[in-house]
């Protein structure tokens, strides 16, 4: 279950049983189809890019889609759509915070 509080949620490419899920590109197909729910709704091109509340990383070696509580506020059944998934495939989900890379601000 996903807290109300979490800003984000990761959906990690590993099922419950310590599994890779496969096909190795399931990050970056589940945000393409998420790519026209975005802040201000789906604009041309956008198809393009990833949307900034669905986004495919790599964390530790392990492919994850970090989606942000944004997207359940604006498109409660897209966010519904990518928590099924995360359920339907026995993926793990974690609430957590991704912190941007870069070098540490300065004091």
């Amino acid at each position: 279950m996903v807290s109300p509080s979490a800003k984000e949620v990761f959906i990690q490419g590993v099922t419950s049983q310590g599994r890779t899920f496969r096909p190795s590109d399931w990050a970056e197909r589940l945000a393409g189809v998420m790519s026209q729910f975005r802040p201000g709704g789906a604009r041309l091109g956008g198809h393009l890019s990833y949307s900034p509340w669905c986004v495919p990383t790599v964390i530790n070696g392990v492919k994850c889609v970090v989606v942000h509580r944004d997207l359940q506020e604006s498109e409660p059944m897209a966010w519904d759509f990518v928590m099924n998934f995360a359920k339907d495939n026995d993926l793990q989900v974690a609430e957590a915070c991704l912190v941007p890379d870069g070098k540490p601000a300065k004091g």
